[in-house]
């Protein structure tokens, strides 16, 4: 009886079927090196990439937001608050740049959308709505299959977490798309007014699993 048991949450852990997670958010209520969300996707090959996704936190040190890896990079295209209060460092396929002179309140909701295009290498970060300048990272196409974590921030394919990156705090309406989303777009996404949904992630129809303690909860209940 006890491998049958075994054998049902291994199944239901590995064939997690898409769920409509409109008016939920996922919260992360402590500092761990293992809490996480792992987002499930079929797509190994990535010309572009937009990322949007909504947070709110009190952190005043580094945390990983967003952390996507590949076996040949383990910082593919990755999103990651350093120490430094208004800077946010993006990552693709290794290589690197920091977004400078932002603003993150503590204990507010901020919108955040990143995008990459393979074809220029160039990356571009959008704050509550408000377009950085853009800045060169990497060029080249990124393959293989990737693993998406949201909570921790990967130093090596799937692991390599640091409780001292973790992310504290909540997160909500995570969409990715493999191209650069028109500015419209991405408008009509922090307006939250009948935008396109994520082709790679889509928080309507997420495909997700758990693993530590990472709760969800009803929108209404902390906004």
């Amino acid at each position: 009886m006890e491998k049958l048991v075994l054998l049902m949450v291994m199944f239901a852990t590995c064939c997690a079927t898409p769920q409509d997670l409109t008016g939920k958010v996922f919260v992360f209520p402590r500092e761990s090196s293992t809490d996480h969300i792992k987002l499930v996707t079929s797509k190994t090959e990535f010309n572009s990439v937009t990322v949007c996704l909504r947070f709110i936190t009190d952190l005043s040190r580094n945390y990983g937001l967003f952390s996507l890896a590949t076996p040949s990079f383990s910082n593919s295209f990755v999103l990651f608050k350093i120490n430094s209060e208004d800077v946010i460092r993006m990552h693709a396929m290794d290589g690197g740049t920091d977004f400078l002179s932002l603003s993150f309140s503590p204990n507010t909701w901020h919108s955040m959308c990143a995008t990459w295009s393979s074809d220029n290498g160039l990356g571009q970060l959008w704050v509550d709505g408000k377009p950085t300048i853009k800045r060169f990272i990497k060029s080249g196409p990124m393959t293989g299959a990737p693993i998406s974590i949201l909570g921790q921030e990967q130093d090596s394919y799937g692991g390599g977490f640091d409780s001292n990156q973790s992310f504290l705090g909540m997160i909500t309406k995570v969409h990715m798309w493999d191209y650069v989303l028109s500015s419209a777009e991405i408008h009509r996404y922090v307006d939250d007014t009948q935008f396109t949904p994520g082709n790679v992630f889509n928080w309507r129809a997420l495909e997700f699993e758990v693993t530590g303690k990472v709760l969800m909860e009803e929108e209404s209940k902390v906004m």
